[in-house]
């Protein structure tokens, strides 16, 4: 993995504060080592077991962006952003061979011999008692990344919009995985230059919503 270069980005918190969900893109292209960033910002997110069971499209092509467009009800921002993350989960990925998530935490002295011996049988059982929710911590995954990725790019400049407005059938037409019955689209986050600001619109007092130990308790600021 590259170093990241850090040359005025903003810290987490300022990040945070600032981030909008940006409805209107300029065109501008993003430079590649820039792009890639954001990409290892991405996939340095948490995933349970650390599978890493996300599977993230870059839609970049016009052809390609024209179809997600047409796929989330026209929404003009994907036409307008240069790139469009599509945060895929693969239901499924706790069952595959994990053998390369294994040798690397050695390489790296995370885990030792008997933590992966213990995850050979851990995982799989944790996945078979899943059952029918295994494409929900999947997508939970997927969406952790998506975050990551959101916080990473209002740091370095960029803006993004979160999207849950599309046909899940027609966008894993698009991304050529319509014959995956285990893979759930997650979200769709275009990535750009904002060609507008957008105020903060407020937040609720957080009595209103958070609570101490039980839901009828609430927090008070």
């Amino acid at each position: 993995m590259s170093t990241i270069t850090q040359t005025q980005a903003l810290d987490v918190p300022k990040a945070i504060i600032q981030r909008r969900s940006i409805k209107t893109f300029k065109t501008d292209a993003i430079a590649p080592e820039l792009l890639q960033q954001l990409v290892e910002l991405t996939v340095a997110a948490p995933s349970s077991f650390n599978t890493q069971s996300w599977r993230i499209i870059l839609v970049q092509d016009e052809a390609q962006k024209a179809a997600l467009s047409a796929a989330s009800w026209n929404q003009k921002q994907i036409i307008q952003a240069p790139v469009t993350f599509v945060f895929a989960a693969d239901a499924k990925a706790g069952e595959a061979d994990l053998t390369p998530v294994y040798e690397k935490a050695l390489q790296n002295g995370a885990w030792n011999e008997g933590t992966v011996n213990y995850f050979k049988n851990a995982i799989p059982q944790f996945q078979a008692g899943l059952g029918d929710k295994r494409r929900e911590y999947a997508i939970k995954d997927a969406m952790i990344a998506a975050t990551h990725l959101v916080l990473a790019a209002e740091s370095l400049g960029l803006s993004t919009c979160f999207m849950n407005g599309w046909i899940e059938e027609q966008v894993k037409a698009v991304i050529g995985a319509e014959n995956e019955p285990d893979l759930a689209i997650a979200v769709l986050v275009p990535v750009g230059y904002a060609a507008e600001p957008r105020l903060d619109p407020g937040r609720l007092p957080l009595s209103y919503n958070v609570f101490v130990d039980k839901i009828n308790h609430p927090y008070q600021d």
